[in-house]
């Protein structure tokens, strides 16, 4: 279990918010080190792991055509991944990864070309634009290190959205929890 995940957990059920989680190459490793923390199924929805390109549209709603044209390794894909497994399994925020663990290159994209995205309730007074995030990953390493790396860096803007969004009284709460001021 990582303190991000641990922070995620921390922080969406100081919110009451939910989660769901859309994968591709990781494989269940995002929903694994969520679940790992005690007390997340306060909010922990649960999770799709979309790993045949088909199944991102059937279960998840990516557009089709876009896979056709582009690919599963795609930064539209994986911003559909996210809004389609938040719309699939009713929670407040989606996560998605798609890419390349190798050891093949996949869609024309080289190993270790990752797109990590998260969907969640941005709107005014969020501190988040309108629409999800998309961040595109160009990691080093074997199969089992891109993977890794993928979980922690979707977990990573998960976080920098969630804090982005915290009250004034969350963060001071935070800070007296970790021994600031």
């Amino acid at each position: 279990m990582s303190s991000t995940a641990t922070d995620v957990v921390r922080l969406l059920t100081v919110k009451g918010e939910t989660l769901a989680v859309a994968e591709s190459l990781t494989g269940g490793l995002v929903a694994a080190e969520i679940t790992s923390v005690p007390g997340a199924s306060k909010a922990f929805r649960g999770s799709v792991t979309a790993y045949a390109t088909e199944l991102k549209a059937g279960l998840l709603g990516v557009d089709a055509t876009l896979l056709a044209a582009q690919g599963a390794v795609d930064p539209q894909v994986a911003a559909q991944m996210a809004v389609g497994v938040r719309k699939a399994l009713g929670a407040d925020w989606g996560i998605a990864t798609t890419g390349v663990a190798g050891p093949d290159p996949q869609d024309g994209q080289p190993v270790g070309t990752v797109f990590v995205a998260v969907d969640g309730p941005f709107g005014p007074g969020s501190g988040s634009a309108a629409g999800g995030k998309v961040a595109s990953l160009r990691l080093n390493g074997d199969r089992a290190e891109i993977r890794r790396e993928s979980v922690r860096s979707v977990l990573a803007l998960l976080l920098k959205e969630l804090a982005g969004e915290q009250t004034g009284n969350e963060r001071a709460q935070d800070t007296e929890r970790n021994g600031g001021f």
